[in-house]
């Protein structure tokens, strides 16, 4: 039998005979102690299971249980024991999809109840047992015909559903994974066996439209999440319970930052507090991406079908955008923005630029709506009426590292100001894409360069680039731990060629510009979601709503209290003085409940002294100090990160 190579992320090549089991190779050609952590591979870019022979020439990339792409896989494995344990539990019940999620997965169900709380315990149970029997998972290549006949005899008629779909659509050959007795249709991979899962919990049950149509049957979703060891889900159970305390939705209602209602889902209605502290976030990007050297423009709120028809969203994203009817053709012929790249390039093609036009730097903060389907909202992190500190860069090709270079070291100052570290991701070019392979090395050099040159660790994705260009991600992680997917500077060559973009070289011709997006908040709604949560609602002086509170031991003190109050508004601070009738003690408590930073008892003696006593939120009390006194230490601690004024 004939030799095949075999080559690695590092580049290093293995010879093995052709036909030999991904595992076996890692095994004997890498190591045991990789095969004992290897859960699944890429066989030429292809996600396999560790089964699948090695019948050629080919790049082999393992991951293990150190990966999260592995305990994806471990999730959906997962999946399919808990399936596997209700049709235990429970004869006659339907099995329907099983996919991962955002965090963990589900199983829907036909059955005639939902399922109890203590029918969720047995499952889980019983899936953990299944898990303690390693047993193996099975792949098997079957024809259509002996999949419908499999499942027909089974009695899954959702299953037959799903398989004739995708016969209509021109399959020939399906894949089945089983494991001991239990076979779902399912396209993998797997990881070897179910003892690779670890742990399985149970998280809770729902209801659930077959394919989410209400005039379909109604199923019986099981949320759950699996976890390579038992301390991984200790962990994760307790960031959970610390997540469920600093929820944003119930600490925006607490601090009254924002509320919704139904009249208009998806939009939110700050309150002053909230209000302030939007405007607070808006000022301190516009203020840093003003000192960078971007100009601010403003673009219509609506727009002719035209504009995106030539962007490609009249095709491929209309569903996603809110429609207008045209008062005379009565045709939904316009829409409301979702995003603000095609308005800055028909901006761009105003002028004529020059060659020393460039770098053009327009940043945006307008509004912006998409149709999001009415079930996916939640609180601030899905809505469909927000803002983006937006922004198109437009350069010469040459120019795409030092504007990359430029784009981080204001990202590093704005995630600094907030705490938050983050974890950059550089995304090379997919097998599908546009322009030329000079062009991406070009690009993937330029970003690469930038990275490195700054000394900034990341995470290689290769092939997850957008079709139009190499892209940088960067995933912003918490105080309790939580990863967010926030900032984004991603090139693109298609915008230029599709708006007809150009600017005069030094050559006297036309060139086309390229086009970098970036964003560092993300969405303002989102990211105020995460600093909620981060702060667990206590923000820094220079950020709160509310910066200090004014109360009066008695009503006599309230016109001093007027005067503290007027001093500290006049420089700009956000103060408020509490006049109502309750006792000193109350409003200091109310004052803490609202995390407010500083609250300023006056009493006659700080009357007499022209002082007040200062106590921080979590109840330091500074003691009495000269008004002037407190005003300096205030205006270091309510001054902004960058040295900018508050507002």
């Amino acid at each position: 039998m004939s030799n095949v190579v075999v080559t690695l992320p590092n580049g290093d090549k293995k010879e093995t005979l052709k036909g030999t089991p991904i595992g076996d190779f890692v095994k004997n050609s890498i190591g045991a102690g990789l095969a004992k952590a290897a859960v699944f591979a890429k066989l030429n870019g292809a996600e396999v299971d560790l089964s699948r022979r090695i019948e050629e020439d080919a790049s082999l990339q393992i991951f293990t249980t150190k990966n999260a792409e592995a305990l994806e896989v471990a999730r959906h494995d997962a999946a399919h024991v808990v399936a596997d344990a209700v049709q235990q539990l429970f004869p006659g019940t339907q099995v329907t999809i099983g996919p991962t999620i955002e965090e963990g997965f589900y199983y829907d169900f036909f059955r005639d109840r939902p399922f109890t709380p203590e029918e969720l315990e047995q499952i889980e149970k019983r899936a953990n047992e299944i898990v303690q029997k390693d047993v193996a998972f099975v792949r098997e290549e079957v024809s259509a015909a002996a999949a419908i006949t499999l499942f027909e005899g089974k009695g899954e008629k959702f299953k037959i559903e799903i398989i004739n779909d995708i016969v209509a659509k021109g399959a020939k050959t399906l894949t089945l994974y089983k494991h001991g007795e239990w076979v779902d249709f399912c396209l993998g991979p797997h990881g070897p066996s179910t003892g690779k899962i670890g742990v399985i919990k149970i998280l809770s049950s729902s209801g659930a439209y077959w394919r989410g149509d209400s005039k379909n049957p109604m199923l019986q979703r099981i949320y759950g999440i699996a976890f390579f060891d038992q301390k991984q889900l200790d962990a994760w159970v307790k960031q959970r319970e610390e997540a469920a305390k600093r929820d944003h939705r119930r600490l925006g209602k607490d601090l009254d930052l924002f509320h919704f209602h139904p009249f208009s889902p998806g939009s939110a209605f700050w309150s002053p507090k909230g209000t302030a502290l939007y405007t607070v976030l808006s000022g301190f990007m516009r203020k840093l991406a003003l000192d960078s050297g971007y100009v601010e423009i403003k673009t219509p709120l609506l727009f002719n079908k035209g504009l995106w028809e030539i962007s490609g969203h009249w095709d491929k994203y209309r569903e996603n955008m809110f429609l207008v009817q045209d008062s005379e053709s009565k045709e939904l012929d316009f829409s409301l923005k979702p995003m603000n790249c095609p308005s800055h390039h028909v901006y761009f093609g105003f002028k004529k630029h020059s060659y020393r036009d460039l770098p053009l730097r327009l940043h945006t903060q307008d509004v912006l709506h998409r149709n999001e389907a009415q079930g996916a909202l939640s609180g601030l992190t899905r809505v469909r009426q927000f803002a983006q500190d937006d922004a198109h860069i437009y350069c010469r090709e040459d120019q795409i590292g030092s504007e990359v270079e430029r784009f981080v070291r204001l990202l590093d100052q704005v995630y600094a100001a907030f705490g938050l570290t983050y974890q950059a991701k550089l995304s090379t070019r997919p097998p599908q894409r546009i322009g030329t392979d000079e062009q991406w090395d070009k690009a993937e050099k330029g970003l690469q360069q930038a990275l490195e040159t700054m000394k900034v660790a990341y995470e290689l994705k290769p092939g997850d680039g957008a079709f139009y260009g190499p892209k940088i991600d960067f995933d912003v992680s918490d105080s309790i731990g939580r990863k967010w997917q926030l900032g984004t500077i991603q090139l693109d060559y298609v915008a230029a060629q599709r708006f007809d973009l150009s600017y005069i070289g030094e050559d006297n011709k036309e060139h086309r510009p390229v086009v970098l997006h970036r964003a560092i908040y993300g969405s303002f709604e989102r990211f105020i979601a995460i600093l909620i949560e981060h702060f667990a609602g206590a923000f820094p002086c220079w950020l709160a709503p509310v910066q200090a509170l004014v109360v009066c031991v008695a009503d006599r003190q309230l016109e001093f209290a007027h005067q503290v109050r007027a001093q500290l508004a006049a420089e700009g601070f956000r103060v408020e003085v509490d006049e109502r009738g309750l006792s000193m003690q109350k409003k200091i408590a109310e004052a803490q409940v609202q995390k407010i930073p500083f609250t300023l008892v006056i009493g006659d003696r700080e009357v007499e002294q022209n002082a007040v006593a200062p106590r921080r939120y979590g109840g330091q009390d500074l003691k009495t100090m000269p008004l002037a006194d407190f005003l300096a230490l205030f205006r270091k601690e309510a001054a902004w990160p960058t040295g900018g004024k508050s507002v």
